[in-house]
């Protein structure tokens, strides 16, 4: 089975003066620079030879990958409003109200566990107040806050602030105010643009119009609004046209995109050296990288560059075999490992950190065979062995390659344990979900996930897991071949 979760003094000796000599009787050579006699090794910038300017090219590019990749989806969502992604401006929030079928086929392996809700914030002006509705105890739900460096840097939700409401102000880098009355929490973010992705539990197909009934109470709002005052003046912003996803990961204009974002990004303490080299290198914010009249070595290196970065990065993800669940967090949880924090963002940008929503994927059976729908399978938990959380847990199906639901004539794609109470129990009070493509009937329909003609995987969420899961203590069941008598 298969389990997958980046020294000299200031006068010259006689030697000295002798050299200084040859030096002046040298003048006739074309050398312009220091770097110049260095020959091929020159790129056009004093201090920084072509080795040397490779190297900062890669750091250059596994540090920046997430933050272009994390515009690339800002822009989509909240700029460019002919992007059919396109949900809304900056500061406002939409919401999917339907649970997903094998019809949305724009998402990737899409939960019904819960329905998503969506925001970009520009903090540049000043703070967002965010305002969560009481719910009830037993109803989960996340709004999940991440920066523009992809990392997960904070919670709003059942795990970190309750279910009780309240008023939260997500304040950028450089605001220096002060807090308004009835704020629960001040939360500071590292990057002048954030996004949210909420998730609040759905626990059957008849609580959908709950769930909009919360989604409704969530509102985000500028800092001036809720105070019903007038917004303060804003610096106009060009936004840059992001490149193509397909041209991600080989353009030079990767560098520009990057330089663009660093303005929206001052530097935290710990990676000041990390920018001071990256500015050796002319990459600084706002400013133009790549151009026409860039030194045609330096474009050499830097394109070079980015090769040795993602190929560090791709090293990184076969080293994980599979193991994910790390990718995602605050910079505690990465402590500056920029290589992790891209693979993370390549694997699955916006993915919850591990302590809200751990996500393993079974593509293989406990004999190591892909899983096939021309096999039946069973997927046990033990007596007194269900997924150990806090809140619940889910098993999803989907077909391959393309991690999309699968239509059957059950309708069915998941099983929750929000339906325990109608799932029919193994004598020695175990559970057994049927993977077939056929009913199991003899009263085990309720535990039937239909399965697709062809290759399929499943997709294990457990939400707010307990330390059993997180340690490893409780490992996910293998999915087996089932016996005759067992279909």
């Amino acid at each position: 089975m298969r389990v997958r979760l980046l020294g000299a003094g200031l006068f010259p000796s006689v030697r000295g003066m002798a050299a200084l000599a040859l030096a002046a009787s040298l003048a006739g050579c074309s050398f312009t620079s220091p770097d110049a006699a260095s020959g091929s090794q020159y790129v056009g910038i004093d201090g920084v030879l072509a080795p040397e300017a490779r190297r900062i090219a890669k750091e250059a590019y596994v540090y920046g990958y997430p933050m272009v990749a994390s515009y690339q989806a800002l822009y989509a969502t909240s700029i460019d409003q002919g992007n059919p992604q396109y949900r809304g401006p900056f500061n406002t929030i939409s919401h999917a109200t339907h649970a997903f079928s094998p019809d949305d086929t724009a998402v990737v392996a899409p939960t019904g566990d819960t329905l998503a809700s969506f925001a970009a914030l520009d903090l540049r002006a000043e703070p967002v107040i965010i305002s969560v509705p009481p719910m009830e105890p037993k109803r989960y739900f996340s709004l999940q806050l991440t920066d523009l460096y992809s990392q997960n840097f904070a919670y709003i939700g059942s795990r970190a602030t309750g279910n009780g409401g309240g008023r939260f102000l997500i304040a950028g880098p450089r605001w220096k105010g002060a807090a308004p009355k009835g704020i629960n929490q001040v939360i500071r973010a590292e990057t002048e643009l954030v996004s949210l992705v909420g998730r609040t539990q759905r626990f059957s197909a008849s609580d959908v119009a709950n769930v909009k009934r919360i989604q409704a109470g969530y509102k985000v709002q500028p800092l001036s609004a809720y105070l019903k005052k007038a917004p303060p003046a804003s610096v106009p912003v060009q936004w840059m046209v992001p490149e193509s996803p397909a041209q991600l990961r080989t353009s030079l204009e990767f560098y520009n995109q990057l330089a663009f974002l660093l303005q929206f990004a001052p530097p935290p303490a710990s990676e000041k050296m990390l920018r001071r080299r990256l500015d050796s290198m002319r990459i600084r914010p706002g400013e133009a990288v790549v151009t026409d009249a860039m030194n045609p070595r330096l474009r050499q290196m830097m394109q070079e560059g980015m090769h040795d970065g993602q190929n560090e990065i791709d090293k990184r993800r076969v080293a994980l075999a599979g193991k994910t669940d790390t990718l995602s967090g605050d910079r505690q949880t990465f402590k500056n490992d920029y290589v992790a924090r891209a693979v993370g963002a390549q694997i699955g940008l916006g993915s919850p950190s591990r302590e809200e929503t751990l996500m393993p994927v079974l593509e293989q059976d406990s004999a190591g065979q892909p899983l096939d729908g021309a096999q039946a399978y069973i997927l046990r938990f033990a007596p007194r062995g269900l997924p150990p959380v806090n809140a619940f847990w889910s098993v999803t199906l989907y077909r391959l390659p393309q991690q999309q639901l699968a239509a059957n004539p059950a309708n069915r794609h998941v099983i929750h344990s929000a339906a325990l109470p109608s799932l029919r129990r193994d004598r020695d009070g175990g559970l057994t979900i049927y993977l077939q493509r056929e009913a199991p009937g003899k009263g085990r329909d309720a535990n039937w996930l239909p399965t697709p003609a062809g290759p399929f995987m499943l997709a294990l969420r457990y939400y707010w897991p307990k330390p059993a899961l997180l340690d490893g203590t409780w490992q996910t069941p293998q999915v087996q071949q089932a016996t005759p008598q067992a279909q």
